[in-house]
């Protein structure tokens, strides 16, 4: 008579084995992946440029399928729902997979609970930028401006980091540099060029042909190196040594339950097409955390933007 502990050792194998053939033979059909934004923005241009390697790697069709709305998660949340296994992936953000979570007061999901983190892909370069028309070149620049214009300079945010960055400035400086909320990213960059809203924190990829023209000038990079095409713009962490400004990032995700053997297997093959030479770019930046380390990326992140979110007094909405 077998002891339990043998016949456990049994079943184990015996499904270790069962994973195996079953990552062996995957995929055999297309490949869905849910990106939480409409066509044309980074995050599309990101989920297009991975699922193109990933079909031709893996022999399969990978379809994009934008869902946009509600902060990301309109998308996140079909992608919570399919069925676990390994033929719907997802490529939510830092904003559905952190913030959402801190800012709002319902979520359609849980991120811990209900998805697998399968890697990494890309850090998205956020910028504190100001028309070029001012003439201000530093951040030292803005705060002795700043002071001879109170309550008259605008700016607009789309990354809580950068946000906080700028409202300290207020605050340790004596300045008032008034916040004006956007509906894009494009509409932000469109009011600095106007100078109605002459500074922006937001996505490099958003103005990186004005940083590069001149009509705009970047002061700080959300980034945790300088930015090879850009590398007179210093991070916020040079600017600020010893507190923590996470950049954004975009990241794979599976539905919770999708077979481990499967998430390691897209893990391995998705992490060999970002060291691929080339697969950056101006404005992303291959990150590359897998599995269990980037389970515990995102919950140092989450860490940090709890203390961002509560400093900035964010109420839940």
């Amino acid at each position: 008579m077998h002891s339990r502990g043998a016949v456990a050792i049994v079943i184990a194998s015996v499904t270790w084995l069962a994973g195996q053939a079953i990552a062996e033979t995957y995929p055999t059909r297309t490949i869905r992946l849910i990106v939480p934004y409409a066509p044309g923005g980074a995050t599309d241009v990101v989920g297009r440029r991975v699922g193109q390697r990933l079909s031709e790697v893996v022999g399969q069709s990978v379809v994009v399928e934008n869902r946009p709305g509600g902060m990301e998660n309109i998308g996140v949340r079909a992608c919570t729902d399919a069925a676990p296994d390994g033929y719907t992936l997802c490529l939510p953000t830092q904003q559905s997979i952190v913030y959402n979570g801190l800012t709002m007061r319902q979520m359609p999901f849980d991120p811990n609970r209900e998805l697998v983190p399968i890697i990494n892909l890309y850090l998205s370069m956020s910028v504190v930028a100001i028309n070029s028309e001012y003439g201000v070149r530093s951040i030292d620049e803005l705060i002795r401006f700043a002071k001879t214009r109170r309550g008259a300079l605008n700016y607009g945010a789309f990354s809580y980091p950068l946000e906080y960055f700028i409202e300290k400035l207020n605050k340790e400086n004596g300045i008032d540099l008034v916040k004006v909320p956007f509906r894009s990213g494009t509409e932000l960059a469109n009011a600095m060029l106007a100078n109605s809203t002459p500074i922006g924190g937001l996505g490099v990829s958003n103005i990186v042909s004005y940083l590069e023209s001149g009509r705009m000038i970047g002061l700080a990079v959300n980034s945790y190196e300088r930015m090879v095409p850009f590398p007179d713009i210093p991070t916020v962490n040079e600017l600020r040594p010893g507190e923590k400004y996470p950049p954004a990032w975009f990241g794979l995700f599976a539905p919770a339950g999708t077979p481990r053997e499967i998430v390691e297997k897209i893990a391995d093959v998705t992490g060999k097409i970002l060291v691929t030479p080339g697969f950056g770019d101006k404005t992303f930046r291959p990150a590359g955390q897998k599995l269990d380390d980037f389970r515990k990326f995102i919950a140092e992140d989450r860490a940090i933007a709890q203390r961002i979110v509560k400093d900035l007094g964010v109420e839940p909405q």
